[in-house]
Parts: structure tokens; sequence; C-alpha cells
């Protein structure tokens, strides 16, 4: 398929600025495996689930991930924490008039000092001096909310709680799992009382993810390396839903690929370390029967995974479906029920 595939309009005033003052308040436009778009609300979602069902859940927690500063030169630095490798060291992207080089310090408020050591593809390594605190502390403390690059606001402190699942525990990610931002504490009540089972999958969501496909033929694009990792007790689980007859449901598009790329031997296998896989319209899933997921960029790699779980016309036509009826697209935008449509 061609890039051009997946070009839809959105009017610019659809994009969610900001979230609604209640979680599951959002609208939830729902793709049954035959049929039509309907439209519903995410509170609805206990009706479309059943006893048995198994809720898969991405449990990344957001960090405060982006950085200002200044080089030694005194020209302006901002910089985004993509992969913290220990207390001392860390990939990020780097923003400046002039990009540094190694041995280059950057200077953060407070006196925080960082020295560049080098670099791996379009990241900069970076280095905290000796004597400092550590790395995840200090974003904890002067980091601000990496708000995706079409919320055109600066972060607030509103941010921390709401661009952040409610079960969020693994820090690590630098973008918010955002189809399980509509979850609240008592819905999930709800759905336990139903009787839906719950289980954990942690995919740390990178800047990435926001990144263009820039090739026409899409099988040339190279995807960006996320670490997964899929446990022994979501193994388990997955298993035990599928022997009582439940559906795997997955929270997001990043609950898919954490499934999948631990599914790549042809069975569901406990997985750690990063993956690259790419789902475009023709892949087989194995693992997923049905997905929630936000809506997503025109062109964008997690709108083709959607058409290949949802089927590509019927995605793209409920796509028009939503522009027309007025949902509000992207982070903290409204949301979609997806059962899995293994297009012809």
């Amino acid at each position: 398929m061609r890039l051009s595939d997946f070009r839809f309009e959105l009017p610019r005033e659809l994009i969610a600025q900001q979230p609604l003052p209640e979680r599951s308040a959002s609208r939830l436009l729902c793709l049954p495996a035959a049929g039509g778009p309907q439209d519903r609300l995410f509170r609805d979602l206990p009706a479309l689930l059943r006893p048995g069902d198994l809720l898969v859940m991405n449990d990344t927690r957001v960090i405060p991930a982006r950085l200002y500063g200044r080089k030694e030169t005194g020209g302006r630095v901002e910089l985004l924490l993509e992969r913290v490798l220990d207390a001392q060291h860390a990939l990020a992207h780097v923003r400046a008039s002039k990009s540094p080089k190694p041995g280059a310090r950057l200077l953060l408020e407070g006196g925080v000092r960082l020295r560049v050591t080098g670099r791996e593809d379009d990241l900069f390594r970076i280095e905290l001096e000796a004597g400092a605190e550590d790395l995840m502390q200090l974003a904890e403390r002067q980091g601000h909310m990496p708000l995706p690059p079409y919320i055109e606001r600066a972060d607030g402190e509103a941010d921390r709680e709401r661009y952040q699942t409610v079960y969020a525990r693994r820090p690590g990610a630098v973008a918010a799992p955002t189809a399980g931002l509509h979850f609240d504490q008592g819905l999930l009540r709800q759905l336990a009382d139903l009787g839906v089972e719950t289980t954990t999958v942690t995919l740390h969501v990178g800047a990435g993810t926001f990144r263009p496909v820039r090739v026409e033929d899409i099988a040339e694009h190279r995807m960006h390396a996320e670490r997964v990792e899929v446990s022994e007790e979501t193994v388990a689980a997955v298993h035990a839903c599928r022997a009582r007859g439940g559906r795997v449901v997955a929270v997001g598009t990043t609950s898919v690929r954490s499934l999948e790329a631990a599914s790549q031997s042809g069975e569901l296998a406990p997985f750690r370390g990063d993956t690259r896989l790419f789902i475009t319209p023709g892949y087989r899933f194995r693992s997923v029967d049905a997905l929630i997921t936000n809506f997503h960029l025109p062109e964008s790699t997690l709108l083709m995974l959607v058409c290949a779980f949802g089927g590509y016309r019927r995605v793209m036509a409920a796509y028009r479906h939503a522009v027309a009826q007025r949902y509000r697209f992207f982070s903290y935008g409204d949301a979609m029920w997806i059962e899995r449509h293994d297009e012809v």
C-alpha cells in the first residue's frame, strides 16, 4: 500500500487541546466485526465487554522528560529524554540552533550540568555530571510533561495527572498510551464486578511514535525501536482467557504491538527487549480479538496498524464518520472500540 492511502482530511478544530473534566466522559465510536460504526460513550464500555474477557493494559508511566537549558556558549537548548539508561546516562533528542558536539556541556536550571558524550543515529548520548541527583529525580523535579506536537500549548501542572493513565506504574515513556487515559477507578471497578479480568504489558512509548512516514511505499519505512516487556503472568492470563472462551481486548496500539511482538514465534511467549514491529494491512494477528484505541494522525504507523486490525476500508470509512460527527481527535480526544475484521 501507499502512504497516500492513509490520508484523510481533519479540521484543525477537532484536535483536542485539553482533556475532558471526566476521563470516562469521552465519546466511543464502535466498529463491530460486521456492520457500520455506532456512536456511543466510553462509559458504555461494560455493555461491550463480557464476563471472562481480558483487558490488556500498558502500565508504562510517562516521565516529565522535557528539560530546558543553555549551551556553555549561551544558546538555548531543549532536551527530550528518550531513554534513561541508568542513573547518570540517557539517550535524548536535543533541539538547539546548532547541534552540540561530543564533549559539549549543557547547563540546566539550578546549576545542573550535562555533558554530550556521543550520538546514536538521531539521538544524543548524554551524561549527568558526577555528584548530581540521578536523571529520573532531575526529570521529576524540573522536567515538563512531553505533550505531543499537535497540542499547541505549554504543559501545565494538571497534565502531570491527566497525561497519565490511572494504572501507570513503570516510568520510562515520553508519550502516553492514550487509549488508557479514558479509564478511571470507578469504571475499572465496574468492569471487575462484571467479571472482566485485567493484565498488563509494558511498552515505553518513545517520541518516534510521532515521527512521520517519509516514504510513499510504506514497505520501505523503518520502524523506531521501543522497549517491551510481556511477563509470564500476562502470557498465562491470555492462555486462561482463551481456555474459558473469553476475548483478549488490547487497550491501545501499544498493547497490540507488545502482544504481537511476543507472538512472532507463532505463539505468545514471555518477551523482554526492543521491538520494531511494523503492522500494516495484511498482517495476521495472533493474540488480540478487540482493540480500544484513540484516533490517530493521518499517514501514521498507528493508523496503519488500526487499518490492519479493523479492515482498511472499514476503518477509513469510520474515520470519515468521526470527522462528520465532530469527534475529538488524538491524545486528549475520543476513543474507538474495534473488533478484529480479517478483510479479504
